[in-house]
């Protein structure tokens, strides 16, 4: 049995080749300028709402018996057994300089818990938040003004989202917020080996007027 054979039977054009790679550089050569042309708006956008230096955030004053307290509900969310945890302002505060730095350097000197909303179940933050220049500078500028934190639940945990930023006399962009929202700041401590199995015992949280809720049993 004769084997078969397929034979081309449209007419081949030497410019194909041409039309097919002009099309691969074209869209190469959008890449690159859609790339440039984002960090570049990007970067205008930031410089717009920030400025170069930082602000000294409030003193935050010691709260007795609180490493205690917290200590005492990681103790038994960490034995499984039901606990329940209210941090006021105050304490909240202490928290933030209590926290390790996760990598992405601490909280302490960058935002100030000022008060709580339960109705919008936010917790509304005074801000000193440096941001990168360009990629490759080493350069900071700051974010100085209010940021909204909203907590939401996860699988390892209770995490804070940005769901707001207000700078004094400037506009800030939507979808900067968008952007910040993407990254919690609890991130850095869910996989911490200490502080890591406490958050994913935490079952439950809810914002009251006077302080943060948070509860191994749902």
């Amino acid at each position: 049995m004769s084997k078969i054979q397929k034979v081309p039977t449209g007419e081949f054009h030497s410019g194909y080749g041409c039309i097919i790679m002009s099309a691969v550089i074209g869209v190469f050569i959008f890449m690159v300028w859609w790339g440039y042309y984002t960090l570049t708006t990007m970067d205008a956008a930031i410089a717009a709402i920030t400025q170069p230096t930082p602000v000294q955030l409030s003193p935050v004053a010691a709260v007795p018996d609180l490493e205690k307290k917290l200590s005492d509900f990681a103790a038994a969310a960490n034995a499984g057994k039901p606990a329940t945890l209210k941090l006021s302002v105050a304490e909240l505060n202490v928290m933030i300089q209590l926290a390790p730095d996760g990598g992405s350097g601490s909280y302490k000197d960058m935002l100030r818990v000022k008060s709580l909303d339960a109705t919008k179940q936010t917790i509304i933050t005074d801000a000193s938040m440096p941001l990168n220049k360009k990629f490759w500078e080493d350069s900071k500028r700051y974010l100085v003004g209010e940021v909204d934190y909203t907590l939401e639940m996860t699988e390892l945990g209770p995490d804070a989202k940005v769901s707001a930023v207000r700078v004094p006399g400037k506009s800030v962009p939507e979808e900067m917020v968008k952007g910040m929202a993407m990254y919690g700041a609890m991130g850095p401590y869910q996989n911490d080996k200490t502080l890591g199995p406490v958050l994913k015992a935490i079952k439950k949280f809810k914002v009251e007027a006077d302080g943060v809720m948070v509860s191994t049993e749902k």
